[in-house]
C-alpha cells in the first residue's frame, strides 16, 4: 500500500491529477505523450468510416493488453459526430457492454470545464468580473496573501496560490459528501504563493468558483448546470449529482481495479464542481461541439473566444493556461484540453479549434501497471499522426553547442519540489518519498527518471535554445528560468499550464534528508532492540551492567523514547496504508489517529533528543567506554534529525486543513 501511495504521489509531482485521490491524487492529468511517429505519411481524410475503422482496429487490442474492462471514445468534426464508440464492458459481472450513447463514465476533472463555462455565462450576464476580488461574491472571506486578494481569472488559470488539499477529496461513502457552502469553508487550504505568480493546480479553487456561480445566480450549483448547460444541449445522460439520480443509476459504468471481480463503490468527489460529473460519450460530443462552434447555445462567440484564446503568462515558450482549458500542442497544432481522473476512471478531452475537431476518451480502470495513463496519450498522438501529421520531424532539431549544453545540463540537475504540493501541513512529509529529480547522463544529456512512470514513450532531451530542451521523440519541451546564474524554475509542456518545479530548499532537500531520516530510524531501531537483548544476555551470564543511578536512568529513558519513536513510525505507516486504501478515511474516520500521532511525534522526537544529550553528557563525565560514547552520539544525531523532520514537515498541531 505504501508503494502504491508513493506511486500516486510521484504522479502528482509530474501531472496534476484532478487531485481527486491519493491513488491518482485524483485528477486532472495533462495528456501523456507518446512518440510522435513517422512524419512522412500523408494526412488521412477524417471520415466517419475511417475514424471508426481505425478505432476498431486499435481499441480492443489496447484494452485487452492493458487489462482495462471498458472504454468510450468520441470524435466530432464540423459540428457532427464522426465516431461514438463503446468498447468492452460497463459491468463485468453481467457482461454488460459499454453503450456509447447511454453508459455514464466518471470524467473527473473534465467536470471543471462545465464549471468554467458556467463562470463565463455569469460574466456574460454581468454578474461576475474576472478581475475583481472574489470576496465581493462570497458570504465568507478568503484571507489575503501579503495583502493581495484572488480573482476568478487567477482561479481559472490555477494561479490563486492555494496549496494542495486532500482531506475532503474523494470517498466511497455518500455520507462524507459536504454541501458546497460547507465544503468551501471547511476545506479552505493555505495560500502559499502570491496570486498570479505561480501555477499550482487546485480542486478547491474550482469548487470555490462553482460556489460563486451558485451565489450570484441564486441557483444551487447542480440545478444551474442542469438548467443552463445540460438542458440547452440536450444532455440527458449526464449528471453532476452524487449519488446519481435513480433515473440514471442503471446506466452507470462500474469502476474497476482489475479486469475481473465486482465493481468498486460509486466514487463521491467532495469538491463537486471540480470532478463529480458522470457523462456518456454521446453527451460529451454535444458539449465539445458547443465549444467548437464558438460556444453554441452556451456562450456568445466573443466569450468563447476569450475563454479559448487566452494565454496566461507562463514559463518561456511552454504551453500555458487558457481560461479553464489548458493548452497542449501536438504535431505543431495548438489544442485546448483537459484530463480527468478518479480512483477508477481515467479520461481526456482534446479540442482543436482551428480544425473544428474534438476527441473524448474515458476508461473505467487504470488497468495493469496503470496502463490507462499511457494509453490515453498513445491514442491522441496516433490520432494526430493519422489525421494531422507533423510537418516537421521532432528529431529534426539544431542543438546548441555541446560545451554550453553540458554546462546548462549541470545547472539543471538537482532535486525539485512541485508547486502543486503540501507546504504547511503534515502531508508535506510524503514529498520525501518521491522527490522529482533531474539527472545528467554520461553523454551530458538531462533525464527525468520519474517521468517514465507516466510516459508512453522514451525521452531524448536535446537543448535547442539556451535553457530550452526538446524531446526528439515527441517534440515536447522542458524550459528553465534562470536568475543570477541559478535555475529558479523548471517545467515541461505536459504540466507547465498548472505546475512548475522549483529547487528543493537546502534544509529540506530529500536528497540528503531522506537518507538521514532512514539512518536515524535505523539507529533508533538498533538501540531499542538492543535494550532487551542486552538485558537477556546479562541475565544469562549473570553480568552486572556498568551504569548505575543517574547514568542508568538516562540510558533507560533514552531507550524508552526509542520505542516510542518506533511506535509513532508504525502509526504513521498505518495511517498512510489506510489513506492509500481509501482516501475517504482522511475525511474524519482517522482523525483520532492523526491527532494522536501529531501529539506523540514531537514528544517522541524531542524527548529522544533531550534524553540522548543527557545520556551523552553522563557518558563523557563517567569516562565510559568509547562504544557507549559512540552510541550516545549516534542517538543525539538520530534525535536531532527526527526533531528537524517533525518541525519542517509539520508533524505536529491539530489543524484539520490538509
Amino acid at each position: 500500500m505504501v508503494k502504491k501511495l508513493a506511486m500516486a504521489l510521484a504522479l502528482l509531482s509530474l501531472v496534476p491529477l484532478l487531485g481527486l485521490t491519493p491513488q491518482a491524487l485524483l485528477a486532472d492529468e495533462p495528456e501523456q505523450s507518446a512518440p510522435a511517429g513517422s512524419t512522412n505519411r500523408q494526412a488521412v481524410e477524417m471520415t466517419p468510416e475511417d475514424v471508426g475503422a481505425w478505432l476498431d482496429g486499435l481499441m480492443p487490442y489496447a484494452l485487452a493488453d492493458g487489462d482495462i474492462p471498458g472504454a468510450v471514445v468520441t470524435v466530432v468534426k464540423d459540428g457532427k459526430v464522426l465516431a461514438n464508440k463503446g468498447y468492452g464492458y460497463a459491468d463485468l459481472a453481467k457482461r454488460k457492454p459499454v453503450d456509447p450513447d447511454t453508459t455514464l463514465f466518471r470524467i473527473g476533472s473534465i467536470s471543471k470545464l462545465f464549471t468554467w463555462t458556467a463562470v463565463m455565462q455569469q460574466v456574460e450576464a454581468g454578474r461576475l468580473d474576472l478581475d475583481t476580488d472574489v470576496n465581493e461574491y462570497l458570504d465568507f472571506e478568503i484571507p489575503p496573501y501579503d495583502g493581495k486578494p484572488i480573482t476568478l481569472r487567477q482561479i481559472m488559470t490555477h494561479t490563486a496560490g492555494f496549496e494542495e488539499s486532500v482531506r475532503h477529496l474523494i470517498s466511497s461513502d455518500p455520507d462524507d459528501l459536504l454541501p458546497l457552502d460547507e465544503y468551501v469553508r471547511e476545506a479552505l487550504p493555505a495560500r502559499v504563493f502570491a496570486p498570479g505568480t505561480t501555477p499550482a493546480y487546485s480542486n478547491y479553487a474550482t469548487a470555490l468558483a462553482g460556489y460563486i456561480v451558485q451565489q450570484v445566480s441564486g441557483t444551487p450549483y447542480h440545478s444551474y448546470i442542469e438548467g443552463k448547460i445540460f438542458r440547452p444541449l440536450g444532455m440527458s445522460y449526464a449528471s453532476a449529482r452524487q449519488p446519481l439520480p435513480d433515473r440514471l443509476k442503471p446506466f452507470a459504468s462500474g469502476g474497476y481495479q482489475q479486469m475481473f471481480g465486482a465493481s468498486e463503490p460509486f466514487e463521491i468527489v467532495i469538491p463537486e464542481p471540480a470532478g463529480s460529473f458522470s457523462v456518456s460519450g454521446a453527451d460529451m460530443a454535444k458539449f465539445m461541439i458547443a465549444h467548437l462552434e464558438d460556444g453554441g447555445p452556451l456562450l456568445k462567440p466573443e466569450t468563447a473566444k476569450q475563454m479559448h484564446d487566452y494565454r496566461a503568462p507562463g514559463l518561456g515558450p511552454l504551453n500555458t493556461m487558457a481560461l479553464g482549458f489548458y493548452e497542449q500542442r501536438i504535431n505543431g497544432r495548438r489544442s485546448i484540453s483537459h484530463g480527468g481522473d478518479t480512483d477508477f476512471f481515467h479520461s481526456d478531452l482534446w479540442l482543436f479549434p482551428g480544425s473544428d475537431v474534438g476527441m473524448f476518451i474515458s476508461m473505467n480502470s487504470a488497468g495493469k501497471d496503470a496502463a490507462a495513463y499511457g494509453l490515453r496519450g498513445t491514442i491522441i498522438h496516433e490520432f494526430a499522426n493519422r489525421y494531422f501529421p507533423a510537418a516537421k520531424d521532432p528529431a529534426d532539431v539544431t542543438p546548441i553547442d555541446e560545451e554550453t549544453a553540458r554546462e546548462h545540463a549541470q545547472m539543471l540537475a538537482g532535486t525539485y519540489v512541485s508547486s502543486r504540493g503540501f507546504f504547511t501541513n503534515w502531508l508535506s512529509v510524503l514529498g520525501l518519498l518521491n522527490a522529482t529529480k533531474i539527472v545528467v547522463g554520461p553523454d551530458g544529456k538531462i533525464s527525468m527518471p520519474g517521468l517514465d512512470l507516466v510516459s508512453a514513450g522514451t525521452r531524448d532531451w536535446v537543448e535547442v535554445e539556451p535553457f530550452l530542451w526538446r524531446d526528439i521523440n515527441s517534440g515536447e519541451r522542458i524550459a528553465a528560468e534562470v536568475k543570477d546564474g541559478k535555475v529558479v524554475r523548471v517545467s515541461m509542456d505536459v504540466v507547465s499550464p498548472f505546475m512548475v518545479l522549483t529547487p528543493a530548499p537546502a534544509g529540506t532537500n530529500p536528497a540528503w534528508l531522506l537518507p538521514a531520516l532512514l539512518i536515524a530510524l535505523g539507529i533508533v531501531a538498533v538501540a531499542a532492540l538492543a535494550w532487551p537483548i542486552r538485558a537477556i544476555v546479562r541475565r544469562r551470564y549473570k553480568a552486572e551492567f556498568a551504569l548505575t543511578e543517574r547514568s542508568l536512568l538516562a540510558y533507560r529513558v533514552t531507550r524508552a523514547f526509542c520505542w516510542l519513536v518506533l511506535a509513532v513510525v508504525l502509526g504513521w505507516v498505518m495511517l498512510v496504508q489506510a489513506f492509500s486504501a481509501d482516501s475517504g478515511a482522511l475525511g474524519g474516520q482517522l482523525d483520532w489517529l492523526l491527532n494522536l500521532l501529531r501529539t506523540f511525534t514531537p514528544i517522541a522526537a524531542f524527548g529522544l533528543l533531550g534524553t540522548a544529550i543527557w545520556h551523552l553528557v553522563l557518558c563523557f563525565r563517567g569516562g565510559r567506554a568509547w562504544t557507549m560514547k559512540l552510541g550516545a552520539v549516534l542517538l543525539v544525531f538520530a534525535g536531532a534529525i527526527l526533531c528537524w523532520v517533525t518541525i519542517t514537515q509539520n508533524l505536529y498541531g491539530y489543524s484539520m486543513a490538509y
